[in-house]
């Protein structure tokens, strides 16, 4: 595995039906192919988060793994906590409303647990980023939510969509609240015996 852009770069799957995990591997000319896990993303409301990113993000890869032996296994879990409080991705829109209410005005943390497999080798990692709201009323909740992008998002906003205009400030990883914190992902990869100049180059 050396060499700029090298083809021998391994197969690689991306455990995940995330759109914008997705979106950020493509940025680094990756090749992959996408395998969302069959995992069920049960939260416990009393758990330390950090671990249950962690925990989630390694079922998600060994679930995957066990159809995809041959080839290097991407997954990852984000959970958003305020306090102790741990928010995920939101039921309905009522319940999307319910958290925007509580982050408004507040600094809460964005955490996300990443698990890597290839062949007998397994690693995982966790990352954390303190976000900050702007204060918001009802009225601006209500029209941000009209954008629908509220969803499928632990925490029920996007930073890098209109979401971007919720947010005063962040201390931390960027892509970690986007929901794959590159920097971590790299280090696993290197921990793997993949030099950081072999995850360069075009691999599309």
């Amino acid at each position: 595995m050396t060499g700029h852009g090298s083809s021998l770069f391994p197969d690689m799957v991306l455990a995940s039906a995330s759109p914008r995990r997705e979106a950020l591997l493509r940025g680094l000319g990756w090749r992959f192919r996408v395998v969302p896990p069959a995992v069920e993303e049960s939260i416990l409301e009393d758990g330390d988060p950090r671990e249950q990113a962690r925990r989630l993000a390694e079922a998600k890869a060994d679930s995957v793994f066990a159809s995809q032996r041959s080839s290097l296994v991407v997954a990852a879990d984000t959970i958003v906590v305020l306090g102790a409080m741990i928010l995920g991705k939101p039921d309905h829109p009522g319940d999307a409303f319910r958290m925007l209410r509580l982050l408004s005005g507040k600094t809460h943390k964005v955490i996300t647990g990443v698990a890597v497999r290839w062949g007998d080798k397994s690693a995982s990692a966790i990352e954390e980023t303190l976000v900050t709201f702007r204060d918001l009323t009802d009225r601006q909740i209500g029209a941000y939510l009209s954008g629908n992008e509220s969803g499928d998002k632990a925490g029920a906003y996007a930073i890098q969509g209109w979401g971007s205009l919720l947010v005063r400030s962040i201390r931390g990883c960027y892509f970690n609240v986007v929901g794959l914190p590159l920097f971590t992902l790299s280090r696993l990869l290197e921990g793997m015996g993949i030099p950081l100049e072999d995850q360069w180059g075009e691999r599309v």
